[in-house]
């Protein structure tokens, strides 16, 4: 056991079939912007690189609503925002007094690098908005970054994560996180 987690490798066509993996690699790509060509494949992330993605995900989505909080007038969306903060920074923090019981260290990656530059993008893109505009694209960049992310820890991090404590955390943090989806859902279609 390397950093009291194991990191034997789980190949991918042990949980999907290679279509669909590349499928699945495909539509992440998409969704959470990452170049094709960058794409590497999520599945082949260790434990402890997976729980770099997903604290970087979470600290991306908590800096999503503090942009939210300070350019929309939306009572909604900073209920929506408030939240978003208090979870993520639960899970986060969770997941941090995880990793030091473990005496572990998340490890960067391909993916949690790519999600931190395109949330850079959309920051600066996001931060030009006012009003509606902002509130609209706030909302569903909120729907989609969950739909995406949540999918890929569903269907991906989970069968392939190894120790049964960070699995438990991810599992627990996906039931809040298809909570947000709903929320986001809800709010995209309360704006049209």
């Amino acid at each position: 056991m390397k950093n009291n987690l194991s990191f034997a490798a789980i190949t991918v066509a042990n949980v999907l079939s290679l279509s669909q993996v590349a499928l699945a690699a495909l539509a992440m790509s998409a969704v959470l912007a990452i170049p094709p060509a960058f794409a590497e494949s999520p599945a082949d992330l260790n434990d402890l690189e997976i729980a770099h993605v997903a604290y970087t995900a979470d600290n991306i989505d908590i800096r999503y609503a503090h942009l939210a909080l300070a350019i929309s007038k939306n009572p909604e969306i900073h209920k929506f925002a408030e939240t978003m903060i208090r979870d993520h920074t639960a899970v986060n923090e969770l997941a941090l007094a995880l990793l030091e019981k473990l005496g572990a260290q998340p490890e960067d990656n391909f993916l949690s690098k790519a999600l931190s530059e395109n949330a850079d993008k959309l920051v600066d893109e996001m931060a030009q908005l006012h009003g509606a505009e902002f509130d609209q694209r706030y909302a569903e960049n909120e729907l989609g970054y969950h739909k995406a992310v949540n999918e890929l820890v569903e269907n991906t991090f989970i069968p392939n994560i190894e120790n049964a404590e960070v699995k438990a955390l991810f599992e627990a943090g996906l039931e809040i996180f298809k909570v947000h989806e709903g929320h986001a859902e809800m709010m995209v279609g309360a704006m049209y």
